[in-house]
């Protein structure tokens, strides 16, 4: 789920159940799964592999999990046939939502996805209609604790990132192009700077300010969303200031 701070929302899923995070692993291990099939098992050659095992370390995946991924996707290129997948549509309080999914059934996947948009009073839409209103970035976070600003800002830009935001109370957000992405967190690990995690998001031209009893709504949407195994991201334009505990 990406909202207004890309940290909490790490760490919200960092601190789930077992159960939540064992999800999460199946998730990065399909993400490996599809980036081995297009590219190879090496991640020297292979970036979209390379971002993927570094997300999954991010994730505290451990290390026998990532080489089991690759391997057993390696010794079943032939059957493993997922597509990528793309719903948009709108929730309560206007809110803009974008679900990313990896499915070998399509069918089944746009109906799951569209039974929890209806349930939880939102619509799905037809492709385009609230992807306009998103910009695809790499985002790269860091502790404030870890590194000061301007070190940040000089690193970075060297690093070859496109802007840096410091409105989180907690981390700095570096900005980069996807394609860049791994790149430039390999030349900020290389200056020392220590890296909490590195993704390729969809971020929100503009926010909304749902309701707390539609935020509420929404976080329970997002949650069950991120329960079906196909959906491997979720983006949304709304101000949630409310926790999972709140709702």
């Amino acid at each position: 789920m990406s909202g207004h701070s890309k940290w909490h929302n790490i760490q919200q899923k960092k601190g789930k159940t077992d159960a939540a995070r064992a999800n999460i692993f199946t998730k990065i291990g399909r993400e490996i799964a599809v980036a081995v099939k297009e590219g190879g098992p090496d991640p020297a050659s292979n970036s979209k592999l390379a971002q993927a095992i570094a997300k999954a370390k991010d994730n505290n995946m451990p290390n026998d999990n990532i080489s089991r991924s690759i391997k057993k996707a390696s010794g079943e290129l032939s059957t493993i046939n997922y597509e990528d997948m793309v719903y948009e549509g709108y929730g309560v309080g206007g809110t803009a939502i974008i679900v990313e999914a990896l499915t070998d059934n399509k069918n089944r996947t746009a109906g799951d996805v569209r039974h929890l948009f209806d349930k939880f009073g939102g619509s799905m839409g037809t492709t385009g209609c609230v992807s306009f209103m998103f910009k695809r970035k790499g985002i790269i976070t860091i502790a404030k604790a870890d590194v000061s600003e301007d070190d940040l800002m000089l690193f970075a830009l060297d690093a070859g990132a496109e802007d840096i935001n410091s409105e989180d109370e907690e981390v700095f957000e570096v900005y980069a192009d996807p394609a860049s992405l791994q790149s430039v967190r390999n030349a900020l690990e290389a200056a020392g700077v220590k890296i909490l995690s590195a993704e390729v998001s969809m971020i929100p031209d503009n926010y909304v300010d749902p309701t707390p009893e539609q935020q509420s709504t929404l976080l329970k949407l997002f949650d069950k969303l991120e329960e079906l195994d196909d959906v491997q991201n979720i983006y949304h334009n709304a101000n949630i200031t409310l926790d999972d505990e709140e709702e």
